[in-house]
């Protein structure tokens, strides 16, 4: 038997989509966190006072707020529990995480005949795909005639399209779901932690869905950040939904919420990780104590600077997401931006090609919010091209970088 040698993986810049860079503060928790079971008085301690920060980030009174165990998807299966074979959905895609996001309604909306026909990419006939193109964002006239001609039971949207960089208009879907009785899903991956909202001026949206890796700089393996309007839970008590692991009224007990109260501590839903409800715990510390309005200022200001000074290198920026920008590389690169992403890489500097057509770079600067940090990610992605044979003065970009900062 062949018994490998450790795993070390080396420091790298994350400089993509997310997951983002983790504070060391956060790892400093995970590593320094005691051994203890899931029911462990600290660890049931630390879900409670989660789950009321959680309130806090996402502006709401909601009562089921809490966080799921896992990834983003675990969030977003968590809220489209409330999806049932037969329903009638509108989905809006315009990018590649909001295709995947289709995917999974579709899946949970298919009848057994549907899934029958393609089990892996079933298409029920009860949920309507509309397709914005790439690099579009959605529109609140795009949604308005959607709602107004399918009259759906559930309408979903990717509120930040990571896939494509584009913001899509929240204030229209919420208009467009309360004139036409629709309930609302949205997909807050990107946008949690980042913006400055709160989800409770959006009365049309009934539950939202995030992530632990991007705006609240987790670890990618804690917790999604999830939140259920009355109205959602009504729903869901009087239907149920297909899910024990995911199933938001089960799931929240162990975040002390209890036969619709908080109560003191949780009781037993599944395994918890101490490691993982400390890391997430100081996340969310850190982001409060940061400031949501601030860190928003903060990132639309250093975003600008990123395009700035990559417009400067002869690329087209063609995203409007504060955390991220989605570009085309000048002419004499088109058609090698995965030889560009896969050198960077080589590098240990990762940024991202988009997933789906047409192939673009990503360039993120999640946790990398001061000069020091978005000069670094400049100074490397002009090595990377100008080592591909782009044309453009190294020096001169980066003076323009230090000028956009002097003038503050």
């Amino acid at each position: 038997m062949k018994i490998f040698p450790a795993l070390e993986i080396p420091e790298t810049l994350a400089a993509g989509p997310g997951p983002g860079k983790t504070d060391p503060r956060v790892l400093e928790r995970f590593c320094k966190t005691g051994v203890a079971d899931h029911m462990q008085k600290d660890v049931l301690r630390g879900m409670v006072e989660a789950k009321l920060m959680l309130r806090e980030l996402w502006g709401t009174k909601n009562l089921y707020t809490f966080g799921v165990g896992g990834t983003g998807w675990s969030g977003l299966d968590s809220i489209q529990s409330l999806v049932l074979p037969g329903d009638k959905v509108v989905v809006f895609v315009n990018g590649t995480f909001s295709s995947i996001d289709s995917l999974c309604l579709r899946m949970k909306a298919s009848s057994l005949e549907d899934l029958a026909a393609d089990s892996l990419n079933p298409q029920p006939a009860n949920v309507i795909v509309i397709n914005v193109p790439h690099g579009q964002s959605v529109t609140g006239d795009i949604i308005e005639r959607a709602l107004a001609e399918h009259k759906p039971m559930w309408a979903f949207m990717t509120h930040w399209e990571t896939g494509s960089g584009r913001v899509n208009d929240i204030e229209g879907f919420n208009v467009a779901c309360q004139k036409h009785a629709v309930m609302g899903l949205i997909d807050a991956v990107s946008s949690l932690g980042v913006g400055d909202f709160d989800i409770d001026d959006y009365p049309g949206v009934v539950a939202w869905a995030s992530c632990p890796q991007k705006g609240v700089l987790s670890l990618p393996l804690t917790y999604a950040p999830v939140s259920f309007s009355d109205k959602a839970i009504a729903v869901l008590k009087q239907r149920g939904c297909y899910t024990f692991v995911h199933h938001p009224i089960l799931e929240a007990r162990h975040w002390g919420i209890i036969n619709d109260e908080d109560v003191a501590a949780g009781t037993y839903h599944r395994t918890h990780s101490g490691y993982a409800v400390a890391a997430f715990h100081e996340a969310l510390r850190i982001l409060l104590g940061y400031g949501r309005a601030q860190k928003a200022k903060d990132y639309l200001y250093h975003e600008a600077a990123l395009k700035q000074v990559v417009a400067a290198m002869g690329c087209d920026v063609t995203s409007d997401m504060p955390s991220l920008i989605v570009l085309n590389l000048p002419g004499k690169l088109a058609g090698r931006e995965k030889d560009l992403v896969a050198g960077c890489r080589a590098e240990n500097f990762c940024i991202w090609p988009t997933l789906s057509e047409p192939v673009q770079i990503r360039i993120g600067i999640l946790n990398q919010l001061s000069v020091e940090a978005i000069t670094e990610i400049v100074g490397r992605f002009a090595d990377a091209m100008l080592k591909m044979g782009a044309e453009f003065d190294k020096h001169a970009v980066m003076n323009g970088l230090a000028e956009y900062y002097k003038a503050g």
